[in-house]
């Protein structure tokens, strides 16, 4: 999903929690804070020796130990309305998130539910972006 999307679901959604399901089907703690919403440009070359570039919004979401917090869609919207001149472009959404160890998860899916609004995170994979080249059995030896 990306940014603007689901910052117009976000918009049209008012006053609705939000849940955040990771990929094994578990939660993150409803009480739950968004500390950061930044573009993340990542510049790198692959194994075959290819420059490439990626750009993301990454929402960090962190877990406090007040309880009693709960991040509402219009809060989420006045956050992220703010980010809007530092993202430029219409950007692959992800989360940050970690409770033992931070990750990123690219989101997959945002559904209205009875509940709230539920975002569905996907996963990331490492791989050879250059098998071509390297070979993928013999890949960066």
């Amino acid at each position: 999903m990306n940014f603007n999307k689901f910052l117009d679901l976000v918009k049209n959604s008012p006053s609705m929690d939000m849940h955040i399901m990771l990929p094994d089907g578990t939660f993150v703690p409803s009480h739950f804070h968004v500390t950061e919403v930044g573009k993340v440009n990542k510049k790198f070359i692959d194994c075959g020796g290819t420059h490439r570039e990626v750009n993301s919004c990454v929402l960090q979401v962190w877990v406090a130990h007040d309880v009693d917090h709960r991040l509402k869609s219009d809060k989420l919207a006045k956050i992220l309305n703010l980010a809007t001149p530092i993202l430029e472009d219409d950007l692959p959404l992800e989360i940050e998130y970690g409770s033992e160890y931070v990750s990123q998860y690219p989101v997959g899916s945002v559904e209205v539910t009875p509940k709230g609004l539920l975002l569905l995170l996907g996963s990331k994979h490492t791989e050879c972006l250059a098998p071509d080249k390297c070979g993928v059995g013999s890949c960066c030896n």
